[in-house]
């Protein structure tokens, strides 16, 4: 079930991923930090920094209470803290935002609900290089 060295006929080579993918689903709950380098799907509840240099999903059951560091996201559920995203942020749906955001880009459809302050000038935004130093290794 979990094995992804599948064969396909006539092929004597592992077939591998192309890309990772990391899901919380739901009815799980994480207590603590989760610092990844592929996407990141979230269905269930995680209380602590969720931080990764590709796209973090936000289900519509999932529920974070803790900072969020990305390239981009989609958020559809409910997020508690402050939130910084290279790209694009786009609030789905019933989406719930309590914090403040750090984006180059931002959309947000009329259903979904955002409290909070939101930066989108060069001074503000996070920088994945700043100085040297990414925004992910200051958030570990």
């Amino acid at each position: 079930m979990f094995n992804n060295n599948t064969k396909s006929k006539g092929d004597n080579k592992a077939m591998l991923p192309s890309s990772t993918i990391n899901i919380i689903g739901t009815g799980t709950t994480i207590q603590g930090d989760i610092v990844c380098e592929g996407d990141i799907r979230i269905d269930g509840q995680v209380n602590g920094l969720v931080s990764t240099k590709a796209k973090i999903v936000v289900g519509p059951e999932g529920d974070i209470i803790g900072d969020l560091v990305c390239q981009s996201a989609d958020i559809l559920g409910k997020v508690t803290g402050i939130i910084k995203v290279e790209e694009l942020l786009f609030l789905k749906g019933n989406a719930l935002v309590k914090g403040d955001v750090y984006t180059a880009h931002f959309e947000m459809e009329p259903t979904a609900k955002f409290n909070g302050r939101c930066y989108m000038d060069e001074e503000h935004r996070p920088d994945l290089q700043k100085h040297g130093k990414s925004v992910l290794q200051e958030a570990e």
